[in-house]
């Protein structure tokens, strides 16, 4: 079993390894992205300018951007495994697993108890944006091919 500091070390790396900024190959799904806002999507951007602020609405954007970002991220996972060898099949599926493990961690940590309604925006916004990061990382991988 791994300690939890040989955990939080390689977390720590995972987290610290963020590929530079890719650019844009055209698909649909690229095109729908916010330059500069690591592919969050026009379409959320729209929804929290009518949120008004509102807790409840700017959840719902949050939750449904995140879904647009699991499903890149998931694509771009799918790109790279397609591309690699055995053995770097399996570092990556390793990697993939912490990384998961280390996101589902670290934003539950944002949703604070005693934060009041922001604590539940703040650790949604977390998984959004952490989704969003680690999706434009792999794709990063995938355009060095």
């Amino acid at each position: 079993m791994m300690s939890f500091f040989k955990y939080a070390a390689i977390a720590g790396l995972i987290a610290a390894t963020v590929a530079p900024a890719v650019a844009d190959d055209g698909d649909k799904a690229t095109q729908e992205q916010l330059p500069g806002n690591n592919g969050l999507s026009q379409t959320f951007s729209a929804c929290m300018d009518l949120s008004n602020g509102s807790t409840l609405s700017m959840i719902e954007c949050i939750e449904a951007e995140t879904g647009r970002q699991d499903v890149r991220l998931n694509k771009a996972y799918k790109d790279v495994m397609g591309s690699l060898t055995p053995e770097r099949k399996k570092q990556l599926q390793e990697a993939q697993r912490l990384w998961l493990k280390y996101r589902k961690a670290n934003c539950d940590f944002y949703y604070d108890p005693e934060g009041g309604s922001i604590a539940r925006v703040n650790a949604n916004d977390c998984f959004m944006s952490a989704t969003a990061v680690r999706a434009k990382e792999l794709e990063g991988f995938k355009q060095q091919d």
